[in-house]
C-alpha cells in the first residue's frame, strides 16, 4: 500500500513514519513517497527516516520527489501537511496582525484567515490532481487551518478527504487520565469546528464522568485546560474547551502576551527549524538524535505565552508525545482493513449540527470503516457555542469565496466578520499588510 506525504520535507514527518514502523499485518503501508518543493529538506527528512528504520525489519520503503503528479500516481492514501509560504509566512501572519493589535495565530483570527487565503488555492489544486491521478485514494488532511482546508478539498473529493487534528485527542486523553480511566475505553462527547470545540461529556462504562471532574477543583486544576482556563470558568461553561479557545475567552491577555514576547511562535519555529536542517546536513551528526532534541524543545514551548498568561506553568511530560500520527494510522487502518473504530475527525456535517448546512466541515466523533468516516449524532450546542461556531464558519465561507473569486473585497469581509477582528478599517489594513508581504496573495484584486 502506497502512502504519499505532501509536505514530505516537513519537521513532523518522522512522527508519521514512526507510527508506520509499529504497524504490522496485512494491508499495512509498504511504500512511502515524500513530496516537497524543497529538495534539501526532503533529503534531510529522508535521512532521519532512514535512521528510524535502521533496526526495523520490513520497514516501508521511502522515496522522495519534487514532482507532485509523480508522487500522487498510484497512491492509496495521501497525507497532506503542506505549509504554503513556509514558517517565514507564518511569522509574517503573526506580525502583521499584532501590529494592528489583533491575534495572528496561524489558525485563529487574522493569522488563520491569512494562512487560509494562501493555502486554499494550493489545496484545491492538489484535490483536483488527486481526483485525476489517484481517484481511489483517501486524502488525510493535516494542513492548517485544517477544517477550512478540508472543506475546500471536499468540494472536489467529497467524503474521500478527512481532516485530522491532535488537539481533541490530547484533550480527551488528559480528561480521561485525571479521572483515572483508560482513554481507549472512554467515549468523548466532543463537537465544534477545528480548534473551536468543547468536550461536553466523557462516558466510561456508560456513565458520564465529566460532572465529577467539574465538581472537583483539585482535579480541574491538575491538567492543561484546567490551568489555562481556570476551574471557575470551566464550571460556568459546564464543558472543557479545546485549548485554542483560550484565544477567544482571554483574547486581550493573549494579544498582549504575544506583543510582549521576544519572538512570535512562527519566528521561533522558523529559526529553530533552520538550525535543525542545517545540523542534519552534517554527516557527522546522527540526524535522528538532532530531530529528537529539536522536537522536545518544540513541544515544551507550545502555547507558552498562553500558559504564562494563565500562570499554568510548564507542560506535563505526558503531553509532549504528540498524537496526530496515531490518529492518522488508526484512520488508515480502519479504512484499509475495515477495522472499525471511533475517532474525532473533520468531516462534512451532513445533518449532525442542525445550525450548519450539510457541506460544512465540522469536528466531531466519527465511526470509521472501509467506507470512510461517518459523523455520530450529537446533542445541539449551547447558545454561546453555537454563536461562535456559526460566526467562524461564516468567516471560513468568505475565505473560500475570496479564494475562488480572487475578490479583495470578499477577503476584507472575511477579516471584518471574524469575532477577533473588531473593525472594518482594521480588516482593510490587514489585507493591505498581508498582500504586501505575501506573494501568494497576489491573486486578490
Amino acid at each position: 500500500m502506497k502512502l504519499t506525504i505532501l509536505g514530505g520535507g516537513g519537521f513532523r514527518v518522522p512522527l508519521v513514519y514512526g507510527a508506520l514502523l509499529t504497524d504490522r499485518g496485512e494491508g499495512r503501508v509498504t511504500e512511502v513517497v515524500l513530496h516537497d518543493l524543497d529538495d534539501d529538506r526532503l533529503r534531510a527528512v529522508a535521512r532521519v527516516l532512514a535512521e528510524q528504520a535502521s533496526t526495523v525489519a520490513d520497514a516501508p520503503t521511502v522515496t522522495t520527489s519534487t514532482s507532485l503528479d509523480e508522487a500522487l500516481r498510484g497512491a492509496d492514501f495521501v497525507f497532506s501537511a503542506i505549509r504554503v509560504g513556509g514558517l517565514e509566512g507564518r511569522a509574517h501572519d503573526e506580525r502583521v496582525a499584532l501590529d494592528e493589535g489583533v491575534l495572528g495565530q496561524e489558525t485563529v483570527g487574522a493569522g488563520g484567515i491569512a494562512y487560509g487565503l494562501r493555502t486554499v488555492p494550493v489545496a484545491v489544486d492538489i484535490a483536483q490532481r488527486v481526483a485525476r491521478l489517484a481517484p481511489d485514494a483517501w486524502v488525510i488532511n493535516f494542513t492548517n487551518p485544517a477544517g477550512l482546508v478540508t472543506e475546500a478539498m471536499a468540494r472536489h473529493l467529497g467524503d474521500r478527504v478527512i481532516g485530522i487534528c491532535d488537539s481533541p485527542v490530547g484533550l480527551g486523553r488528559r480528561i480521561a487520565r485525571v479521572l483515572g480511566a483508560d482513554p481507549r475505553e472512554a467515549w468523548i462527547d466532543y463537537v465544534g469546528l477545528n480548534h473551536l470545540g468543547w468536550v461536553r461529556g466523557l462516558r466510561i462504562a456508560g456513565r458520564d464522568e465529566l460532572p465529577r471532574l467539574l465538581a472537583d477543583p483539585g482535579l480541574l486544576g491538575s491538567f492543561e485546560e484546567g490551568k489555562l482556563f481556570g476551574a471557575d470558568w470551566l464550571r460556568s461553561l459546564g464543558a472543557i474547551p479545546n485549548e485554542y479557545l483560550h484565544y477567544y475567552y482571554f483574547n486581550r491577555e493573549a494579544v498582549r502576551a504575544y506583543q510582549q514576547a521576544e519572538r512570535t511562535r512562527g519566528a521561533f519555529l522558523r529559526d529553530q527549524q533552520a538550525h535543525f536542517y542545517q545540523q542534519v546536513r552534517d554527516p557527522g551528526k546522527k540526524a535522528l538524535d538532532v530531530w529528537n532534541r529539536t522536537r522536545a524543545e518544540r513541544e515544551a514551548t507550545y502555547m507558552a505565552e498562553n500558559r504564562e498568561t494563565a500562570g499554568a506553568g510548564e507542560r506535563d511530560a505526558d503531553d509532549l508525545s504528540g498524537g496526530y500520527e496515531k490518529v492518522a494510522l488508526a484512520l488508515m487502518r480502519a479504512i484499509a482493513r475495515d477495522e472499525r473504530t471511533t475517532l474525532i475527525l473533520n468531516v462534512r456535517n451532513r445533518s449532525t449540527l442542525s445550525v450548519l448546512d450539510g457541506e460544512a466541515v465540522i469536528e466531531v466523533p466519527c465511526l470509521v470503516d472501509a467506507n470512510g468516516a461517518h459523523p455520530v449524532a450529537v446533542e445541539p450546542l449551547p447558545d454561546h457555542a453555537t454563536g461562535l461556531v456559526c460566526a467562524v464558519k461564516a468567516v471560513e465561507r468568505e475565505v473560500l469565496a475570496a479564494a475562488e473569486s480572487g475578490s479583495r473585497a470578499t477577503a476584507v469581509k472575511a477579516f471584518a466578520l471574524h469575532p477577533l477582528v473588531d473593525s472594518v478599517n482594521v480588516a482593510r489594513r490587514l489585507v493591505e499588510g498581508y498582500t504586501a508581504v505575501h506573494p501568494g496573495l497576489a491573486y486578490l484584486a
